[in-house]
């Protein structure tokens, strides 16, 4: 059943807004350290500490006025909750680095499964938005599964030997202008596999 559709402005605005916050905490609080109950936190700690919290009321307040969330979304608050709460508690940033990797090793784990089965699992979540012939869905999950694959390496190239700044510079815009830049070169198939085009016959290049 489709959601209840909202204000795109706003939604963008829910969807990254708890990244941009974090990204000016982080800024922010770099340097600081702060004690509580007898254990010292740093701006990064307390950056993923705002996040968190602010990850979970976004989500719910899509929820509430769109009425679902997709199986992406709901994946994604999990393990934020999950790495991010591991970080806070242990006073470890290693734990929320590398929730990036899991969320989208879990998504190219998802999708390679369905491929194997003969399925794909992206059209079940986005076909109202996106209609293409099902030889075009198969082709373009197969490359957005290899896409996530080569985001995990990415990521924990970048947090196992880069600076905290590097990686929250990857982790606020990296990632996102990686994932527009690779739905923007898929006109080809989207062109070629189009419900509207399909009986042209065409093949992407």
């Amino acid at each position: 059943m489709a959601g209840r559709k909202i204000n795109p402005w706003l939604k963008m605005a829910l969807d990254l807004g708890p990244v941009v916050v974090f990204f000016i905490a982080f800024v922010r609080l770099k340097d600081a350290t702060f004690t509580y109950g007898g254990t010292e936190y740093h701006g990064f700690i307390l950056a993923t500490a705002i996040f968190v919290p602010l990850m979970v009321v976004s989500t719910l307040i899509l929820w509430r006025l769109t009425g679902r969330l997709s199986p992406m979304q709901i994946v994604t608050l999990v393990l934020v909750v999950v790495f991010g709460g591991l970080s806070v508690w242990l006073n470890d940033e290693r734990f929320f680095k590398m929730k990036p990797t899991m969320i989208y090793l879990f998504f190219a784990g998802v999708l390679g499964w369905g491929l194997m089965r003969g399925k794909s699992y992206l059209a079940l979540a986005i076909d109202e938005v996106m209609p293409l012939a099902h030889e075009g869905w198969m082709l373009l999950t197969k490359r957005l599964a290899l896409f996530f694959l080569g985001l995990a390496v990415a990521n924990e190239a970048i947090w196992r030997t880069m600076s905290d700044q590097a990686w929250v510079n990857f982790k606020t815009f990296g990632l996102p202008v990686a994932i527009f830049l690779f739905f923007m070169v898929q006109g080809g198939l989207f062109k070629t596999y189009g419900i509207e085009e399909q009986d042209e016959g065409q093949s992407p290049d």
